[in-house]
This record gives structure tokens, sequence and C-alpha cells, in this order.
């Protein structure tokens, strides 16, 4: 059904009146514009399937959790918050970085976790252990040389929704959200020795 002009713009007004009325609706529903250089729109991640992700990536106290794209930070903080992990957000939405430290601190773990407004194509991932990743395939497929390069044997790497390619995973995990949409998780562990 194709709305007239003024009708379409009166239902246009209607919903972006909702989305200023219902808190979080905009953070969990619509993505967020970004500029030329980013490599994925921002999209929330639902917490089971944050939860799925990190409890694939086998994720401990031990780990340094690296979040490339981690919008408002939500995967960095449970990390923190349900498994006592350290992590690091990069993200390269200046606002989101803010959003995202503000949500730690309310948490309770900003002496856990950090957030940098960075490019995740400049980042050095050595000191990682665990990387998540929720951008695209051709993202993924312009971060593979470096996730294969930069971390150590027995890192893992989890993305959400998105594959690597010819880079077989380690494992492959559904996710029922509770909208009755299925997200596919990929899990791949680094094996081999850095050059």
């Amino acid at each position: 059904m194709r709305l007239k002009p003024s009708r379409r713009a009166w239902a246009l007004a209607l919903a972006a009146a909702i989305l200023v009325l219902i808190p979080g609706c905009r953070d969990l529903t619509l993505p967020a514009p970004r500029d030329k250089a980013s490599l994925a729109p921002y999209v929330a991640s639902m917490e089971i399937v944050v939860e799925r992700l990190l409890q694939l990536a086998e994720i401990g106290k031990d780990d340094v959790l690296y979040d490339l794209g981690s919008g408002d930070g939500r995967i960095v903080i449970m990390a923190a918050k349900h498994f006592g992990a350290r992590g690091v957000g990069y993200e390269l939405d200046g606002e989101l970085v803010q959003r995202s430290t503000e949500y730690a601190r309310r948490a309770g773990v900003a002496d856990l976790v950090k957030f940098h407004q960075q490019d995740v194509m400049t980042v050095d991932l050595s000191p990682a252990t665990v990387v998540t990743i929720y951008l695209g395939r051709e993202a993924n497929l312009k971060l593979r040389p470096a996730l294969q390069s930069q971390l150590r044997p027995g890192a893992r790497v989890v993305s959400h929704d998105f594959d690597m390619g010819d880079w077989a995973p380690d494992a492959v995990q559904q996710v029922l959200e509770e909208s009755g949409t299925t997200k596919t998780l990929y899990l791949w562990r680094i094996t081999r020795p850095k050059k």
C-alpha cells in the first residue's frame, strides 16, 4: 500500500515521535547513521546473542576481549560483569564511546573496561585473547589478515552473523532471539604462530 505524500509525511512524523517518546527504542531497533569511514551501521545485538557469543568464545577472567565496532559497549560490559574478563571496545562514533563509558560506570565495571574512538582497521590486536565482531562480511574480510597475523595461538575470534570467506570456522552456533529471528555465531581459534 502506498501512502499519499501528506499521509507519508504524517506517518514519518508519528514514527519519529514514537522513537523520542519510548526510552531506548532507537538504541534497540534502528541503525544509527555512520560516516563514510565506517565499516558497518550500528545495530545493537540482543542480550541473548551477546551472552551466547561470549559463551562460544569460552571467555573467562584471564581473557582480554577486544570488541571491534563496539557500539554501545554491551559485549565488553557483559564480558566484564558476568565473566570477569577485561575488555576494550573500539568504535568510530564518539557519541557511542561516551555512552559506553557511562554504561560501564553504571554497571560497576569501569575498572575492567575501556572504550576508544578509533578506526578498527588501525587497532593493534596482539594483546587480545578474544576478539568479537559484528560488522559485516566485507569488513570481516578486511580484518581477517590482521586477525590471523597479530593474534597469538589460542586466541579466539567470534563473529555475529558474518563469516570470513574461505577461513573455515571451528564452530557455528544458531541462536533464536525472542522475536523469532535466528542469528548465526561463528568461532575461529588461532592455531598458527605469528610469522
